[in-house]
């Protein structure tokens, strides 16, 4: 799954966005979708903006619009009202999913977040969305059973398996929820002196 998002802040228009303060009439909420026989009275920004936003990163003073930018969640309900004044940013790409599915045992499930942002652009063939997909196509055609899907081998699998498949490093965000299995499980080259060892030797240093 795909999620189109921006990476840099939003873009703002501080006279445009006084204009919607002000009910210019060539600067109506929501870009006029809500005009009809009905009247919604004069824009209210606190009302119809700020007090909406999920984080309350929004603040207006001194007709000026502020955005905590590293708090916003990109819901753009901001944007949609007032389009005019606010823009996403010039920073374009998406988070990539991966894994949402909907087996008949176990139920609809979620896509696990593997990349949080990726670049998407056209001019080079997607390239770094490739390079992530690639060796993930290629795992599952190797490993897959008959009618699996990529969701259902990663839970087979592990999700440590396909960060190995992938490259990628693991992240807070990629973690479902906390682990209830108490054991880790090491490979022979993560272990210092890998599987072979001296039983003597080793009992020297943890003695009873």
């Amino acid at each position: 799954s795909f999620i189109g998002t921006w990476k840099d802040d939003i873009r703002i228009d501080q006279d445009a966005v006084n204009k919607y303060v002000e009910n210019d009439a060539g600067y109506p909420a929501n870009a006029g979708a809500f005009r009809g026989s009905r009247d919604w009275g004069p824009f209210d920004l606190e009302k119809e903006v700020l007090s909406l936003c999920p984080t309350k990163c929004m603040m207006f003073k001194d007709k000026k619009l502020f955005i905590d930018n590293p708090n916003c969640t990109r819901c753009m309900h901001c944007i949609n009202v007032m389009p005019r004044a606010l823009k996403i940013g010039k920073e374009t790409g998406c988070p990539m999913l991966i894994g949402a599915e909907a087996p008949t045992l176990d139920g609809a499930q979620m896509g696990t977040l593997l990349v949080p942002f990726i670049e998407v652009n056209p001019d080079n063939d997607y390239e770094a969305v490739v390079d992530v997909i690639e060796p993930i196509w290629d795992w599952w055609m190797e490993e897959g059973k008959n009618r699996e899907r990529v969701g259902e081998l990663i839970m087979r699998q592990g999700f440590q398996t396909l960060l190995e498949v992938t490259g990628l490093k693991a992240l807070p965000q990629m973690v479902h929820y906390p682990r209830t299995n108490p054991y880790i499980s090491w490979k022979e080259d993560e272990v210092e002196g890998g599987w072979e060892r001296d039983v003597d030797e080793y009992r020297k240093h943890h003695l009873r």
